[in-house]
């Protein structure tokens, strides 16, 4: 290799050497810097959350020493019997509910609760044998007992605060205070923070990640497993080791954590773990803090560094060139002077290249803002759009579903005055009944519908679908008496978990649809028929019209879709029937038969129902 071709080599080198050395220097450095930073900033979030918790449980210590200058509490210890008994179950349930605790309840000397605020409850702890909590030996010792466990039973988790209760300056019994601390998990949810609690065992007992709750951050021993089976701590619970990708120690109470993909993405799989020891426990408090924001600024500190010391080098060596060049021979003046004027054309060049990707940037900048107030007006106005649809579907539902209680008020009010005329007193004020019956059915029609349009979640009520089947039935009378149509009905008597002004609507639709699949259909046929499949019913209204063809199933329960001649539906009944089915939980599906069609509509039944059928 030629001596001239050594020394650009050499350069090269050396300059390469000294930005990769430059960029790691700086970005170590800046990474130190971050983690600093965000350590004073986690030791502030971690000092909040500790003063939260300390205060939250602080708030209830003093609640179990209550009992002891409580006399009726005291009496019990000593005679119990179920007047006193009863006396103090009502002074604790009052207790419990003016301090917002899960459970207030007094044991006695061998550990059996004697009364409790949850007395009258079906999980009531009156009579349970709880000696084998840690809390109610460490009263019996004549300290205040603190343990955070799962209720053995019905598995509630909470902490409870213990206290000795004296007779004579002799311990007879202890007072429990069961704390719920769930709350303070919703707050760290709330406050987007990564945030744990690790009791004396090193189970993680409260987390703002739910699924890390009751694992361990490290291997169980056996001996302490058996120490935890026994006390029922945490009710039987497998207490798995939380998964780590990596765990590096930084400093006292500081740590480098990497989680595995499956708990967070890519970007932000390190954590800062800063932890803290909670005053009068042995619980410590854990904030993970993600260094992805640290990390990234790093990297851009450690680019911004390679590319100022590259510059930098170059300008030096540009500048030493051309000392050299100038110092050596006067002659090369004017290949100097060239060379300038080609490097000043290149700047100019360049200069102007870069203005016209400013201009271009700040164009690109007026059509994004320009876009933007497009797409905001665009926005507005199709919400506004949503709105009149909703409004006129509201008004063709309600036109629709009005029509045939109209038609049976034109019916029975004809017949009324002809009654009158008569003389049949009687018949003409059963028939005002109905109509007065009917006018308020149309009243909940309205209501259910409105109900509907406003795309209410939840619809209670209770209904019979006899009953239901009777209403839509006389509703259709007027059709019915026109149309000779073979009804028949094969129902089980039921309580259904639905309104049943709401199943009166969905079997009128359904009915009536069928109708008119009947008409001009010798030997007309509608079956109604019921029965219970598990813990729903399944009610089938199914004709032997002329069915339903595969391109009408597809689209049969869209809004305003109708096989109806024009002037003859609105297309708003099965979609209006299916949306009630489902926001009672149930479902309306169609199908077509071997000869007509079968409407399919499956609704829960009522609880009490439910349980009488197990």
């Amino acid at each position: 290799m030629s001596v001239r071709l050594r020394k650009p080599l050499f350069l090269s080198c050396l300059l390469l050497g000294l930005v990769l050395l430059c960029s790691s220097l700086t970005y170590h450095l800046s990474v130190n810097s971050g983690i600093d930073a965000l350590r004073a900033q986690g030791n502030r979030q971690l000092e909040l959350h500790t003063r939260g918790v300390e205060s939250e449980i602080e708030r209830f210590v003093w609640l179990p020493g209550l009992l002891q200058l409580h006399p009726a509490t005291l009496q019990l210890l000593l005679w119990p019997d179920a007047a006193r008994r009863q006396q103090v179950n009502r002074h604790l349930a009052a207790m419990n509910a003016r301090s917002g605790t899960l459970a207030i309840y007094v044991m006695d000397g061998s550990g059996r609760v004697l009364a409790s605020s949850n007395w009258q409850r079906s999980d009531s702890y009156v009579g349970e044998d709880l000696s084998f909590r840690p809390y109610f030996h460490d009263a019996m010792a004549g300290h205040q007992g603190r343990f955070y466990g799962i209720g053995s039973t019905v598995g509630e988790p909470g902490y409870y605060l213990s206290s000795p209760l004296l007779v004579g300056g002799r311990i007879t019994g202890v007072a429990v205070v069961k704390v719920k601390l769930s709350q303070l998990e919703a707050g760290w949810q709330k406050a987007g923070s990564n945030a744990f609690i690790v009791d004396e065992n090193g189970v993680i007992i409260l987390s703002s990640k739910p699924r890390w709750r009751l694992h361990a951050v490290q291997a169980v021993p056996q001996a302490v497993r058996n120490r935890l089976a026994q006390s029922l701590q945490y009710h039987w619970a497998p207490l798995p080791v939380l998964e780590l990708k990596s765990r590096q120690q930084l400093a006292p109470g500081l740590e480098r954590w990497e989680l595995p993909d499956s708990d967070t993405t890519a970007a932000t799989r390190q954590f800062l773990a800063q932890s803290r020891v909670l005053n009068d426990t042995r619980w410590q408090l854990t904030l993970l803090s993600p260094l992805a924001a640290v990390k990234a600024a790093a990297w851009t500190h450690a680019m911004l560094a390679a590319a100022v010391v590259a510059v930098l080098t170059l300008l030096l060596i540009a500048w030493n060139e051309r000392r050299k060049v100038i110092a050596t021979r006067l002659a090369a003046r004017e290949a100097l002077q060239e060379a300038n004027s080609e490097l000043e054309k290149r700047i100019a060049e360049r200069t102007a290249d870069l203005t016209a990707s400013n201009d271009r940037l700040l164009a690109e900048i007026r059509e994004r803002e320009l876009a933007e107030q497009t797409l905001r007006k665009a926005q507005n106005e199709l919400i506004q759009a949503g709105k009149l649809a909703v409004i006129g579907q509201m008004s063709t539902s309600i036109a629709h579903e009005l029509n045939q209680p109209l038609a049976a008020l034109r019916t029975l009010s004809g017949n009324t005055v002809k009654f009158l005329g008569r003389g049949a007193y009687d018949i003409a004020a059963a028939n005002l009944k109905t109509i007065g019956e009917l006018v308020e059915r149309m009243g909940k029609i309205t209501g259910s519908l409105r109900s509907f349009a406003r795309r209410s979640e939840h619809a209670s009520g209770q209904a019979r679908p006899d009953v239901a089947i009777d209403a839509a039935l006389f509703l259709l009378q007027p059709r019915l008496s026109r149309q000779p149509v073979t009804v028949l009905r094969e129902l089980a008597p039921v309580l259904l978990a639905i309104d049943q002004t709401r199943l009166e609507q969905i079997l009128v639709n359904l009915i009536g649809n069928a109708l008119d699949a009947l008409q001009g259909v010798a030997g007309a046929c509608i079956t109604l028929s019921g029965h219970l499949d598990g813990d729903s019913y399944v009610l089938t209204v199914a004709d032997n019209g002329g069915g339903l063809p595969p391109e009408v199933l597809q689209h049969l329960f869209e809004p305003f879709f109708t096989t109806k001649p024009p002037g003859s539906g609105l297309g708003l009944g099965l979609t209006l029937s299916a949306s009630l089915a489902d926001a009672a939980g149930g479902s309306l599906q169609a199908q077509s038969q071997a000869q007509g069609a079968a409407f399919v509509l499956r609704l829960p039944l009522c609880p009490s129902q439910e349980a009488s059928h197990v």
